[in-house]
């Protein structure tokens, strides 16, 4: 039987594909070892150019390394790269989103096929377990209909469109069963759900906090605009996640402008105050660099972040991505400027993270997701990192904390 390796780059709707896919290997072994693969599956990212050159980079090395072993091009980048490097032969096959489903019928071809399919499909497969993993991912939607300047991601992934809600709670079941308690709700654009099918983000968290076995429940992440009165009167059940990532993606409102974005300061710093007044902690995507942010434009940025209640940040320094509004427009912002403002903006998040780590030392409720030794990690319900201190395995358990000593970069705790 031919062993088949799988390599993810990118977002965690690429790690719920590869689970999908994974679930549908039956005429093949999975392997965990990329030099015993006789298959290597590459679900690609294409978000920039930096991660399509990541992506190269990798199946040039493995072409070198291990040059009869057969490599398929899979996700984003099938859409967006897979057509040159099919006719390069630097792959065997590529692969569109809609094929998923069907790779054990494709991973059998005797020749070289590309297979793109089209980005109107929805996955019906239920995956029970996540192989290597403590939470489980829960793909809720695909596509995006937002058109951001600097994003290609709605070219490669199609509109937004919702799995249906029994399809999303029979995996919840399935893998609650299988001693899953912890729930992270992603796709592409995860607060679209249910525009399409009558349903809502809030309707949905209501009938997943009703599946036994359901402890934790975090979303991957939301639009400011997409989180109304319905959602807001979940957010102090005792199964939500204290942490809410919403994407501002800048705080000057000439950028947001300039991004395409559908958000503005305004309300975004009322919404996030009126979230963190009930004790959460709140992360956010922000774009350092992007063209047109002159120094002023910086200033009044940079001044904004500190009046922000954040706790976490996903901030990146921009990055052309060939086929988007952004990727034409003048006033680029030099590298080293770049840089220096994403030091900047990560310093001040990084300080306000440990304010707040500061102030939440007690009743802290953790998955450990892995550990050996006596020394264990995880995560708290305010998505902060916890490295716990037991001379019993934890691995894969809850534990109540009430004497986390606040670190630099984590937590840390004895239990016993």
């Amino acid at each position: 039987m031919k062993k088949v390796y799988f390599k993810t780059f990118g977002c965690r709707t690429n790690q719920f594909d590869t689970q999908v896919m994974m679930s549908r290997l039956k005429d093949f072994e999975l392997t965990m070892s990329e030099s015993d693969a006789d298959m290597i599956v590459v679900n690609s990212c294409t978000v920039t150019n930096g991660a399509d050159s990541s992506v190269r980079a990798y199946i040039n090395r493995v072409n070198r390394r291990s040059p009869d072993a057969k490599i398929v091009l899979a996700g984003c980048g099938s859409h967006s790269k897979g057509e040159g490097l099919f006719e390069a032969k630097k792959v065997f096959g590529v692969m569109g989103h809609s094929e998923k489903e069907n790779i054990n019928s494709i991973l059998k071809n005797k020749t070289p096929f590309y297979e793109i399919g089209d980005l109107k499909h929805i996955d019906s497969t239920i995956v029970e377990r996540f192989i290597g993993k403590s939470r489980a991912f829960i793909k809720i939607q695909e596509g995006c209909d937002f058109e951001c300047s600097y994003c290609i991601i709605p070219s490669v992934r199609g509109n937004a469109r919702s799995h249906s809600e029994d399809n999303v709670l029979t995996q919840i079941e399935k893998l609650a069963t299988n001693g899953f308690g912890e729930f992270i709700l992603t796709g592409t654009n995860v607060g679209s759900y249910g525009k399409d099918i009558n349903s809502s983000m809030a309707k949905l968290l209501k009938k997943i906090s009703l599946i036994r076995g359901v402890r934790r429940v975090r979303i991957g992440s939301l639009e400011p605009v997409q989180i109304d009165d319905e959602f807001k009167e979940l957010l102090k059940e005792p199964w939500m996640a204290k942490h809410l990532h919403i994407a501002l993606q800048h705080t000057s409102d000439k950028m947001l402008e300039v991004m395409n974005r559908r958000n503005s300061f305004k309300d975004d710093i009322e919404l996030l105050q009126e979230i963190s007044s009930i004790g959460y902690a709140i992360g956010t995507d922000y774009i350092v660099g992007h063209p047109q942010e002159d120094e002023d434009v910086w200033r009044e940025a940079i001044k904004r972040v500190e009046m922000l209640p954040l706790t976490h940040i996903h901030a990146f320094t921009y990055s052309k991505r060939d086929g988007t509004i952004s990727a034409s427009m003048k006033d680029e912002v030099r590298g080293d400027i770049a840089k220096r403002r994403h030091k900047e903006l990560t310093a001040i998040i990084k300080e306000k993270n440990f304010l707040f780590r500061k102030k939440n030392t007690k009743g802290l409720d953790i998955l450990v997701e892995n550990g050996k030794d006596g020394l264990y990690y995880g995560y708290d319900q305010h998505f902060n990192k916890i490295e716990i201190k037991s001379s019993d395995d934890l691995s894969g358990n809850w534990v109540h904390i009430d004497n986390a000593v606040v670190e630099e970069d984590k937590n840390v705790a004895i239990f016993e």
